[in-house]
C-alpha cells in the first residue's frame, strides 16, 4: 500500500529538488515517458515522414521524397478497383513496414536494394502469390536513391542533396551563358581573321584546302590574288588581345563544372566542415573569380558591339573584388559548410557569424546535438557567445540573409523552405536539432526532435531577407502546432481504475520534454495516486498563474511507466524556471510572426478605449462655484488617485523587471556593483556605468528566466561590440 504523501513534502522538492520525509520516489530507474507519448511505443508500426528517399535524379522535381509518399505513388499507379486492388495495397504497405524495421535497425542502401529484400522477405511468409501480385508494383517503382531513417547523420546528408540540387539548376544556367559567351567571342575572332591578310597567307591556304588537291595549286601565286586590297586586320590590336584574354579566361574556368560532371576534380569543391577552411578557400579563389565575372561582363559588351575603350577601360581597369554584387556571385555555386555535431564551439567555427554578416555566399548547416545538456540552464556558449539552439534568432538580426530553424524530424515538411533557401542569392543558415544523444534520451530520434519541437525548446521557422520589406512577409512559424497559443494541445484518453472512457485535454510543454532525457532525472519526484491532491496543478496551468498565486500549488506533468499506468510527477522550481524562459522566447518568436503582437494588441486597446469614450453620454454642465470656495470637494467623497502609469521602456535602455526576479543571484555574481537586490531580494540595475555592456549581456544570457534586457552599450569604445549587440539582440 502506498504511503500517503504530505502535500508538505512536494512543496519542499518543487522548491529545493530534493526528496525530504517518505512517499516521493525518485524516478531515475523507472521507465517514464510524456502520457501523451504513449501511443508511439513502436514508430515502425506507424506511417510518417521517416525514412525518406533521397531521388538520385539530380534536377528532379524534389530533392527528397518520404517512403510512405513513394509507396503511395506506387500503388496509386498498379493497385486496381476491387479485391485484387486492396490486396496489391495491403501488401504494398507490408513492404513499407518492413523497409521502415529495416532502416530502424540499422539497414542502409537505396530503395531498390532495400526493395527487392523486403520483397524477398515478407514474401517468404506470404508464398508465391505474393510475389507475383508485388511485380507490377516492383515495375512501377520510377524513383531510387539512398533511404535514410531520422538520425543525426541524415541531416548533412539531406542537406548536401539538396545544395547539389540547387548546383545543379545553376550549372545549367551557368553553361549556358558560358557556351553562348564563347561561341560568340569566337565567332568574331574567326570572322575577323577570315577578313583579315593573315588568311590569305600561302600556309593559311593551303590549311584551308582538302588534302587530295593541295599538290595542284601554287598557294604563294593565289595569296598575292586573293590578298589584294584586303585590310591588314579588322581588329585592333588591343581589341584582338582582349578578345584573346576573354576567351582564354572563359574558357580555362574552374569554378562551375558542366550539369553531370559536378564531383571531377578538375572543378573546385566547395564542400566544407568548418567555417575557416570555407572562408580560406573563398578568399584564395576571389581574384579568379573576379577574373571570370570581368570575362563575361566584357563579353557581353563585345557581342553587343557596346565596348568603348575610352569609357569601358578604365572601368575594367579598376574592377575587383568589391566591384562583385550579389547577382554576380549568384551565378556560381555557394559554399556549403556542415559543422559536425560536438563542434559547434571548436576554434575553426568562431568566425562563423562574420562569414554569415560579410556576404560569402555561404550555406551553412549547424547541428544542435543537445538542448537540455548541463549547461542548458546556465551559460554554455557557442563559440562565438550564442548557444547554439538561440542561433538562428541571432542570425536574423544581421538581415540580408535566409535564416532556417528546424527539427530533424521535421525536415522533410519544410523541404520547400530548405530548397528556398539553397537557391537564394547571399549566405544561408540551417540550425537543425537533430534528437538527444542516444545514451540520454528515452525515445528514438525522430520522436526526440519532434517532442522538441512541440514543446517549444526548438521551434520552427524561417527568415527569408530577400521575400519582402517587412516582417510580416520575411518571417514565418509555418509547420509549428497551434502556433498561436503557448503550448500545443491535444487530448489523451485513457481508462480509470472502474475501466471508464476517461478524456483530459493536456499541453506539451518544455518539462515534459524534459522528461525524455534520462539525465533531467532529478528534476522530477514521482506521487502515489493516493497522495493526488486538488493542490497540483499541471505545468502548462501553473505558469497561467500570477506568481503570486503559483506559490499556492505545485506543478506536475503526465507520464506512463512501461505497463502505460498514468503517474504524476511533481517538477522542481529550476526546471520550471526553463521552461518558463523557454515560453517568453517562443512569445518573442511570435511577435515577430505577428502572433501576439504587443504593438498591435496597445494600439488596439488605446482604439477600443477612445472608441468607448466617444459612447459615453456627454457629462452635464458643473454647477456654479459657491462663494465657500469653488474647488470644495463634496462632504465624505475621498480623492481617487490617478492610475500610475505603466513604465515604458525604448529598446536602447537597460532595464531589469524586478518582479519577476527569482532571486537566484547570477547577476550579482557577474557584478555585484552593477546589479543590486532591494528588500525583497529581487534584482535592480544599482549602477549601470559600473560594469561593461559586456557584462550586462552575459548577465541576460544567464538569467534563468530572462528578465535582463541588455539595452544599448553606453561605452561607443568598448571593445566588441558589434558581436556583443547580435548577443543581445534576443534580450532587447
Amino acid at each position: 500500500m502506498d504511503t500517503p504523501v504530505k502535500p508538505q513534502n512536494q512543496f519542499a522538492f518543487h522548491l529545493t529538488g530534493k526528496i525530504h520525509g517518505a512517499g516521493l520516489e525518485p524516478i531515475q530507474d523507472l521507465d517514464l515517458r510524456p502520457a501523451l507519448l504513449a501511443p508511439y511505443r513502436d514508430l515502425a508500426a506507424l506511417r510518417h515522414d521517416f525514412p525518406v528517399v533521397l531521388d538520385a535524379r539530380i534536377g528532379g522535381p524534389e530533392f527528397v521524397r518520404t517512403l510512405s509518399g513513394v509507396v503511395d505513388g506506387v500503388l496509386r499507379d498498379v493497385a486496381p478497383r476491387g479485391i485484387d486492388g486492396e490486396r496489391l495495397r495491403r501488401h504494398g504497405l507490408q513492404l513499407e513496414t518492413a523497409i521502415r524495421r529495416a532502416i530502424a535497425g540499422g539497414a542502409s542502401g537505396n530503395l531498390a536494394t532495400l526493395w527487392a529484400a523486403a520483397v524477398a522477405s515478407v514474401g517468404a511468409r506470404e508464398g508465391d502469390l505474393f510475389e507475383q501480385v508485388l511485380e507490377r508494383a516492383t515495375d512501377a517503382l520510377h524513383i531510387d536513391g539512398e533511404v535514410l531513417g531520422c538520425t543525426p547523420q541524415m541531416v548533412p546528408r539531406l542537406m548536401t542533396h539538396a545544395w547539389r540540387f540547387a548546383r545543379h539548376a545553376k550549372a545549367l544556367r551557368f553553361h549556358a551563358d558560358l557556351a553562348r559567351l564563347t561561341l560568340k567571342v569566337s565567332d568574331i575572332l574567326r570572322a575577323a581573321y577570315a577578313h583579315s591578310q593573315a588568311s590569305r597567307e600561302p600556309d593559311s591556304l593551303r590549311q584551308s584546302l582538302g588534302g587530295p588537291h593541295r599538290g595542284q595549286f601554287d598557294f604563294s601565286a593565289l595569296s598575292r590574288i586573293v590578298g589584294k586590297g584586303v585590310p591588314r586586320d579588322e581588329l585592333s590590336p588591343t581589341r584582338r588581345a582582349r578578345l584573346v584574354n576573354v576567351l582564354h579566361v572563359l574558357e580555362e574556368q574552374c569554378f562551375v563544372a558542366p550539369p553531370g560532371a559536378e564531383d571531377e576534380g578538375t572543378f573546385h569543391d566547395y564542400v566544407f566542415d568548418n567555417c575557416a577552411d570555407a572562408a580560406r578557400a573563398w578568399r584564395e579563389r576571389l581574384a579568379d573569380l573576379t577574373e571570370l565575372v570581368k570575362a563575361m561582363a566584357i563579353a557581353e559588351l563585345e557581342i553587343k558591339g557596346r565596348y568603348a575603350e575610352d569609357e569601358h577601360d578604365a572601368v575594367f581597369e579598376a574592377f575587383d573584388a568589391a566591384a562583385l554584387t550579389a547577382v554576380d556571385l549568384a551565378r556560381f555555386p555557394d559554399y556549403l559548410v556542415c559543422i559536425p555535431p560536438g563542434r559547434n564551439d571548436a576554434p575553426e567555427n568562431a568566425g562563423l557569424m562574420s562569414m554569415l554578416s560579410s556576404g560569402m555566399p555561404v550555406k551553412v548547416l549547424v547541428q544542435t546535438a543537445d538542448l537540455l545538456d548541463a549547461s542548458a540552464i546556465g551559460t554554455g556558449q557557442f563559440a562565438f557567445g550564442v548557444r547554439s539552439e538561440r542561433l538562428a534568432t541571432s542570425a536574423m538580426a544581421l538581415g540580408g540573409m535566409f535564416v532556417l530553424q528546424c527539427a530533424a524530424s521535421n525536415l522533410v515538411a519544410l523541404r520547400g523552405r530548405i530548397a528556398r533557401g539553397m537557391a537564394c542569392a547571399g549566405p544561408a543558415l540551417f540550425s537543425v536539432y537533430a534528437g538527444a544523444p542516444q545514451s540520454a534520451s528515452r525515445l528514438p530520434p525522430y520522436l526526440s526532435a519532434a517532442a522538441a519541437m512541440q514543446a517549444r525548446a526548438f521551434p520552427a521557422f524561417s527568415y527569408d531577407a530577400l521575400a519582402g520589406l517587412n516582417w510580416a512577409e520575411r518571417f514565418s512559424l509555418e509547420n509549428n502546432p497551434r502556433p498561436e497559443d503557448d503550448w500545443p494541445v491535444e487530448t489523451l484518453e485513457y481508462g480509470d481504475d472502474e475501466q471508464q472512457r476517461v478524456s483530459e485535454t493536456l499541453a506539451f510543454t518544455d518539462a515534459d520534454f524534459a522528461l525524455c532525457d534520462a539525465r533531467q532525472a532529478a528534476h522530477f519526484a514521482l506521487v502515489p495516486r493516493a497522495s493526488w491532491h486538488a493542490r497540483m496543478l499541471p505545468v502548462a496551468n501553473w505558469l497561467a498563474l500570477p506568481e503570486a498565486e503559483a506559490v499556492e500549488y505545485v506543478p506536475f506533468v503526465l507520464a506512463v511507466d512501461a505497463d502505460d499506468a498514468l503517474q504524476r510527477l511533481v517538477v522542481d522550481a529550476k526546471l520550471m524556471q526553463a521552461t518558463r524562459r523557454c515560453l517568453l522566447l517562443w512569445r518573442r518568436l511570435q511577435e515577430h510572426g505577428g502572433v501576439h503582437d504587443s504593438h498591435a494588441e496597445r494600439l488596439l486597446a488605446k482604439e477600443k478605449a477612445a472608441w468607448a469614450a466617444q459612447q459615453q453620454p456627454a457629462s452635464p454642465a458643473p454647477a456654479a462655484a459657491s462663494p465657500a470656495g469653488a474647488a470644495a470637494s463634496p462632504a465624505g467623497a475621498a480623492e481617487v488617485p490617478e492610475a500610475p502609469a505603466t513604465p515604458e521602456h525604448s529598446r536602447d535602455e537597460a532595464w531589469i523587471e524586478t518582479a519577476r526576479c527569482p532571486s537566484c543571484n547570477e547577476c550579482q555574481l557577474i557584478n555585484d556593483r552593477m546589479f543590486g537586490y532591494d528588500d525583497k531580494k529581487q534584482a535592480f540595475i544599482k549602477d549601470l556605468k559600473a560594469g561593461t555592456y559586456r557584462q550586462m549581456v552575459e548577465a541576460a544570457e544567464s538569467c534563468q528566466v530572462a528578465i535582463i534586457h541588455p539595452g544599448a552599450p553606453w561605452d561607443p569604445k568598448e571593445p566588441g561590440l558589434e558581436e556583443l549587440l547580435v548577443r543581445a539582440e534576443a534580450f532587447r
